[in-house]
């Protein structure tokens, strides 16, 4: 047994075990409502990697309400234990792989950046550390999803081991699934789950639980009696349903009540910022400019809301929330335009994703890496690993951010505008 080993059996020793609970959309699993370190409370740890089987990391849960203290010691010992399981993992796995194996990354857009520059940055670099003779090949659909569909018949055609794939479309992506299988080439869902009775893995964050937070943050900063707008995300990402699902278990007993007034709702086909921003434009039109929170589903909505009030002066006076806590997100909170941002690990998303990839090129059982399952949208019971999420609000969610995202510094955000900000100087 190694130090790391001894280290958290002497952490989880006598403390009471984690416990999940199933969401009521049957793509999400639940959130971690129990504690496993008896000496930080509300902390979980989840282990869904075994220790001694490459490669070992780490699937935390911080929930919202725990506090600076807790939050400080939480943060410095996830450091330490995914920068030691990293090394295991890599260390673990050197050699194994077979030379010359490539597989294929289905990216679905380049409008959300973090597609490119955080997941599939993540994942590239992971798999160089765990399979460096692994040829990654990433392509990106541009919100087509025929055009998805020939990247994936492309990547089959070149030799693909494995197709890692975060679909446009829910439905239209099991296509992708079920050619692969005939090919005998496992589908890994990254994010967005893919309703293929092929689809092999999946990993993702607690998304409804992101959006109970969301909408939670806007009632918080809103008082009786007050009018949202709610910027939705595409209709053909089953992840924008859940989000909303989960915003609307904060609002709807408001909305009942007359506590908060829905003045405005819509869809952003395609997460694309022009619509909702065209969105926003209506809404402040038909409203009379009566709004005073803005629910988003995402940053992209969200900038699109702030450049919307913006020409009417209103900008920096309305709370707005968002998810993925972009660069330009994170500035807009420094300048006080926007309040709040989900975030997600996804270095951890990714590493869960590689680690999962590394095994199916091998042809080697995963079992013990994504040890629970759920059912996606065609009943099949696909193995997954959930992670972790963070409530980003202010100047402290910004550091917070910059300290547990590799992708993203300081030196990034504090450019243009936001260089002038306190937080920056």
């Amino acid at each position: 047994m190694n130090v790391f080993q001894n280290y958290f059996l002497n952490l989880n020793r006598g403390s009471k075990k984690c416990s999940f609970t199933s969401s009521t959309n049957a793509q999400i699993g639940g959130r971690a409502s129990g504690c496993s370190a008896k000496f930080i409370k509300n902390l979980c740890f989840l282990f869904p990697f075994n220790f001694g089987k490459p490669p070992t990391r780490l699937v935390y849960f911080a929930p919202n309400n725990i506090n600076k203290k807790e939050e400080m010691m939480f943060s410095k010992i996830k450091k330490n234990i995914l920068a030691g399981s990293v090394a295991i993992a890599t260390t673990a796995m050197a050699g194994t792989v077979s030379a010359g194996a490539m597989v294929a990354l289905l990216l679905p857009e380049n409008v959300n950046p973090r597609w490119e520059t955080q997941d599939a940055a993540a994942f590239v670099r992971t798999m160089g550390e765990l399979a460096p003779d692994v040829k990654v090949e990433v392509f990106n659909a541009n919100n087509d999803t025929s055009t998805q569909q020939r990247q994936a018949e492309q990547a089959l055609t070149q030799g693909a081991k494995v197709l890692i794939v975060i679909p446009i479309d829910g439905e239209s992506s099991a296509i992708i699934a079920d050619n692969a299988a005939e090919e005998g080439v496992p589908t890994i869902a990254y994010d967005r789950m893919i309703n293929s009775m092929n689809t092999t893995f999946w990993v993702q964050a607690d998304l409804e639980g992101m959006g109970f937070d969301q909408a939670t943050h806007i009632i918080n900063n809103t008082k009786s009696g007050d009018t949202l707008v709610m910027l939705k995300g595409s209709p053909t990402d089953p992840n924008a349903a859940v989000i909303h699902n989960g915003q609307l278990r904060a609002l709807t007993p408001l909305y009942e009540s007359g506590e908060r007034i829905m003045g405005y709702e819509n869809w952003t086909q395609g997460w694309d910022p022009a619509i909702a921003r065209r969105s926003m434009d209506q809404a402040l039109t038909q409203l009379n400019n009566n709004v005073q929170g803005v629910v988003s589903s995402n940053d992209g909505n969200a900038g699109a809301a702030i450049a919307s009030m913006e020409e009417q002066g209103m900008a920096g006076t309305v709370p707005v929330s968002g998810l993925d806590c972009t660069v330009q997100a994170q500035q807009l909170i420094l300048l006080g335009k926007q309040t709040q941002c989900g975030w997600r690990p996804l270095e951890d998303m990714a590493a869960a994703a590689a680690a999962v990839t590394v095994r199916l090129v091998n042809g080697e059982d995963f079992s013990d890496l994504a040890p629970q399952k759920v059912k996606n949208g065609v009943g099949a019971e696909v193995a997954y690993v959930p992670v972790g999420s963070y409530s980003a609000v202010g100047v402290d969610g910004v550091a917070y951010v910059i300290a547990n995202d590799k992708s993203i510094t300081k030196d990034m955000i504090c450019q243009g505008e936001a260089a002038e900000t306190t937080f920056c100087k």
